[in-house]
């Protein structure tokens, strides 16, 4: 599917098993996540390539203004598994009509 038409995020969601619900547990849930998410308004696959060419190279052109937008050190290979799960058990309680706990928020980054 596509994400951000002006982006032009393209995204293929393969499924690999499917195995018999269990009573006791709220889906969808998280099983696995792998990198970091884009930074959102940082210009589709094209833009995030050179946000993080340039958040790794200091001495790349765009680097401070790359750190200016962002604000803080960006690592493409960390990722906040509890955060995620913690959002995705949220839409899960709301699609399921469950009492909902409060979303992890993120800071907005403001656009370049």
């Amino acid at each position: 599917y596509v994400y951000d038409f002006g982006d032009d995020w393209m995204h293929t969601v393969k499924v690999e098993a499917i195995s018999p619900a269990k009573a006791d547990t709220l889906y969808p849930r998280l099983i696995a996540a792998e990198g970091r998410c884009p930074p959102e308004d940082c210009g589709g696959p094209w833009g995030y390539a050179d946000f993080q060419d340039a958040m790794a190279d200091p001495k790349h052109e765009n680097h401070a203004d790359a750190v200016e937008w962002y604000g803080e050190a960006f690592d493409p290979k960390d990722v906040d598994v509890a955060e995620l799960t913690k959002n995705v058990e949220h839409a899960a309680r709301r699609l399921s009509g469950k009492k909902a706990t409060p979303a992890v928020k993120r800071k907005a980054k403001p656009n370049p």
